[in-house]
């Protein structure tokens, strides 16, 4: 009996750590805590403690292991909520400067890298002040492969 409270607390603890180093929504975390619960009784019970020690015990066990198990799940979600910061989604509204612009395509200076661009979708197409101009500053909509999609800057994006 001792044996198998021994093993389970250990799996237990592996796993609920486990749970902390990757995101699986307490589907690893919840049978850890019990794992440890249920092996501490019977540790605890089989080295002759009582089986009122041993459920003190495995109430301090589950305690801790929810613990860390709710902590992980809080970090995660809001991991999730974070915005994208990193790749080709992080660039999305960030501002750049145009470079050379002819026509709809052009290149833009963004975060200390030249881009290839494109006009991005706009009412205004049709204007002929619609084209951009040379260190005009414009925003990112879209990333399309290696190509920017880009519209130009409101006076209220420039304000920082």
């Amino acid at each position: 009996m001792t044996a198998i409270g021994v093993s389970l607390l250990v799996v237990g603890a592996v796993v609920v750590l486990a749970e902390a180093h990757t995101q699986s929504l307490g589907l690893l975390g919840g049978p850890g805590v019990l794992m440890l619960g249920i092996g501490a009784v019977f540790a605890v019970s089989g080295l002759g403690g009582g089986i009122i020690l041993g459920l003190l015990l495995a109430a301090v066990l589950a305690a801790a292991g929810v613990g860390v198990v709710w902590l992980s799940l809080s970090m995660g979600m809001a991991a999730r909520r974070r915005r994208v910061r990193a790749g080709p989604e992080g660039l999305i509204g960030h501002i750049g400067v145009v470079r050379a612009w002819a026509g709809q395509a052009g290149r833009v200076s963004l975060d200390g890298a030249l881009w290839q661009a494109r006009r991005g979708w706009t009412d205004d197409d049709e204007d002929e002040d619609a084209e951009l101009h040379e260190g005009e500053e414009v925003v990112v909509e879209q990333l399309d492969g290696l190509t920017l999609r880009v519209r130009r800057a409101e006076r209220w994006e420039l304000v920082r």
